[in-house]
């Protein structure tokens, strides 16, 4: 089986977790840096989106964050963030893959049981689970690969029992 396990953000990615050999490849979330006036802003790839699931295989589950406002995030950050579920929402069904939501609650309560649940624990738990991923997880930045896989893991665990 094939786990396909999705940050929705711009900062996000997308973790494939092969269950044959526990193998790993992470991708982030595609993103073009547009200018608007003076301004510079990072808009979602939307056919690089669509490359990263073109996967040749039909035993596959993708599992996609479900997202959802808190307070104190603004409205642009809940809008992009959005946009970003949607699209994914969309290409998964454009493919026909089957497609399970998780909450980030569900996910970080099981695979991040005891530990904070701040950016650098989940890369940090991610390291744990599959060290042979630790350099693509190296970074600060690379927090959306690691909750990424983790999403992935997650289901997994949850469907092995």
């Amino acid at each position: 089986m094939l786990y396909i396990g999705i940050d929705p953000g711009l900062d996000g990615a997308v973790a494939y977790l092969n269950d044959r050999d526990n193998s790993v490849i992470l991708e982030d979330t595609p993103t073009l840096e547009v200018r608007s006036g003076k301004k510079r802003k990072r808009e979602y790839n939307v056919s690089e989106m669509a490359h990263l699931l073109d996967v040749d295989t039909e035993d596959v589950i993708v599992v996609l964050e479900k997202i959802h406002s808190m307070p104190g995030q603004g409205v642009r950050s809940m809008f992009s963030m959005g946009e970003g579920y949607g699209l994914w929402k969309g290409i998964i069904s454009a493919y026909h893959m089957p497609l399970e939501l998780v909450t980030p609650q569900a996910w970080k309560k099981v695979m991040m049981d005891g530990m904070g649940k701040e950016k650098d624990a989940s890369r940090l738990k991610a390291i744990q689970l599959f060290p042979l991923s630790a350099s693509n997880l190296s970074r600060k930045k690379d927090h959306g690969r690691a909750d990424a896989l983790l999403i992935a893991a997650y289901y997994r665990r949850k469907t092995s029992f």
